[in-house]
């Protein structure tokens, strides 16, 4: 265990997406970090913002491979999926070949329930992996409802946790802000880091006292 470093309790707004393989790369790395933050006296709150790379991607979703084929040509989607090296160095099994790339925002308002019910981080990890390495539909209402099964968290609900309206608000509140790419971490009183950074970064970034607020 690290020496003490006891401080002031931390808040983070993490901004991603679910089918986001950097952001699957940040969070992984982060939450390593804040593990560390935690075991040596830190107090951290993580809030999850939602955003959508693919608001016009279906539900029902489609192979990965066919999506980057669309986009970017065969020679390119099949480099792409036949790299299989792509977050090994963070213990991570990311299969491209069986991801199905699908409309995030019923899996983002599962992370918002999972959220209120303190099991934010739990469930964000499982639906990166059901996405990433998997192979499973994010998008798909019975998936969705047994990976919160899996969690242990009760499934997203219109009026209640993980609010359809409250999600898109805060999808679109991500927007207004200006947004445009993930992931993003606010460190509340401190350093805003975007991209996939080092979980070292991510440690600094917490172990750091808060700026003063001025008033």
């Amino acid at each position: 265990m690290e020496a003490n470093t006891a401080q002031a309790p931390r808040t983070v707004e993490f901004v991603l997406d679910l089918i986001c393989v950097h952001s699957y790369l940040a969070f992984t790395r982060f939450t390593r970090a804040a593990r560390r933050f935690r075991e040596s006296g830190g107090e951290l709150e993580v809030v999850f913002r939602p955003f959508l790379i693919a608001p016009e991607a279906p539900a029902t979703g489609r192979p990965l491979f066919e999506v980057h084929k669309a986009a970017f040509g065969e020679e390119t989607a099949r480099a792409i999926t036949a790299d299989k090296s792509f977050g090994a160095e963070d213990g991570l099994d990311i299969d491209f070949e069986r991801a199905i790339h699908t409309n995030t925002f019923d899996a983002h308002r599962l992370l918002a329930a999972a959220a209120a019910q303190g099991s934010g981080e739990a469930m964000a990890e499982r639906l990166f992996r059901a996405y990433m390495t998997d192979g499973l539909n994010i998008g798909d209402p019975g998936t969705l409802d047994r990976l919160a099964a899996e969690v242990g968290v009760e499934p997203a609900k219109d009026g209640g946790a993980g609010d359809g309206a409250a999600v898109r608000e805060e999808i679109n509140s991500m927007r207004r802000l200006g947004v445009t790419s993930v992931p993003l971490l606010f460190f509340k009183e401190g350093p805003t880091l975007s991209g996939a950074q080092p979980e070292d970064t991510y440690l600094k970034a917490l172990r750091t006292p808060p700026a003063p607020v001025r008033g």
